[in-house]
């Protein structure tokens, strides 16, 4: 017997580091009983549950055999063996040990039990009453309903907390990349160019409209020698990314003539970019019939205008002290105030108002919109709209 496992989360990326456990029923002889099982495959962040059985498991037909084929590549036969498939769920541990969660989960699910204690039984809510209904009375629509929404079921605290443990542990730990090392080490030229701007420059780039983002860290560069050679160069590459956000179209060439290093302007032109067909211009050829010349042209569509604005909004956390100033930034890249909150708050960071003094007015203060990271993660709620049903006549 061969176990297949599908991850419902996400993918695995290195399945040797998972220890898989197969627990199978106390009870041989009862039929309905004897057959099934529950696998348990245990990482260093999260543990994944899964089991042939009950509302977590994958609707397949009982009806049916499943088999896998092994491929023995010194003798290149294929061995054929019965297949048993599973759909592993994440388990979020509540106040109890994993062992202990799964012995409750593997011998009150498995006899048909409730797996709460009398005692502590907490009441039930209108939607959980609701759901019972569904599990023991409704249709087959309405159980792939909840099936599915129980799966996509993340906002929870327990995976809140999980979720903000893990991110704090990466933070902490390794950090993470806005830019690669080779990217870093390529803007060094150009970075050096930037610590060494005089407060004439300043108010030279100033009178020349230049992002006020890339103005406020310029004005506030550490004195520190590694510092401010870090923080010049993130500078530069946010000054790029924001003149990227203004162009219609991108090519090979664009930065070239501000001595953008080549690393960047790939790296910006891939993933910043949608490549959109052009008919290019009509020249004459033989007997007065023309030759169409096509091409593929790199766009800055409003979807990639969006993700240059969350890459700028992450590099100005990391300069900032995990905090950002939206209202320059959506000002700086032609963004609407609106959508800027909006990719805020897709990122989950907190959001605030600080007052800080007018560039149009001098001596008056607005009040600019910031955002921070703090963890946990804020989990802000979506706004469904309702779409009206056309009546049929």
């Amino acid at each position: 017997m061969a176990a297949t496992f599908k991850f419902s989360n996400g993918h695995v990326k290195n399945a040797e580091k998972l220890d898989f456990r197969l627990f199978k029923h106390s009870d041989g002889v009862n039929p309905r009983k004897k057959t099934r099982r529950i696998v348990v495959a245990e990482s260093d962040r999260l543990p994944y549950v899964g089991s042939n059985f009950g509302s977590g498991s994958l609707q397949c037909n009982n009806l049916c055999r499943y088999f896998v084929g092994v491929l023995d590549k010194k003798t290149m036969q294929m061995e054929v063996h019965n297949a048993q498939m599973f759909n592993m769920l994440p388990l979020i541990p509540d106040g109890m040990s994993l062992k202990e969660e799964f012995i409750v989960e593997s011998v009150f699910v498995s006899s048909g039990e409730t797996a709460v204690n009398e005692d502590t039984k907490q009441a039930e809510t209108y939607r959980e009453k609701v759901d019972a209904l569904i599990e023991a009375f409704g249709t087959n629509k309405q159980k792939r309903a909840l099936s599915s929404r129980r799966l996509n079921e993340v906002g929870n605290e327990n995976l809140q907390q999980a979720v903000a443990m893990a991110a704090s542990n990466v933070i902490n730990q390794k950090g993470v990349e806005v830019l690669s090392p080779n990217e870093f080490d390529a803007l060094k030229d150009v970075g050096a160019k930037m610590a060494a701007l005089t407060p004439e420059d300043l108010q030279k780039m100033k009178a020349e409209n230049s992002p006020q983002t890339v103005l406020r860290h310029l004005e506030l560069l550490p004195k520190d020698d590694a510092a401010r050679d870090r923080q010049s160069r993130c500078v530069w590459y946010l000054s790029f990314l924001i003149k990227a956000s203004q162009q219609k179209r991108l090519s090979f060439k664009f930065g070239v003539e501000d001595g953008c290093p080549r690393i960047i302007i790939n790296k910006v032109v891939k993933n910043f970019t949608v490549e959109s067909f052009h008919q290019g211009r009509q020249w004459p050829y033989i007997n007065a019939s023309f030759v169409c010349l096509n091409s593929l042209r790199n766009t800055v569509s409003t979807s990639m205008r969006m993700k240059l604005a969350a890459h700028c909004l992450a590099l100005l956390l990391h300069m900032g002290d995990l905090k950002a100033n939206l209202t320059l930034l959506h000002r700086d890249m032609g963004i609407s105030d609106v959508r800027m909150m909006e990719l805020a708050k897709a990122m989950g960071l907190t959001l605030s108002r600080q007052l800080a003094q007018s560039k149009e007015q001098s001596g008056t203060q607005e009040e600019h919109r910031m955002a921070s990271l703090v963890l946990p993660l804020v989990k802000y709620d979506r706004r469904m709209e309702r779409r009206k049903r056309k009546r049929m006549n």
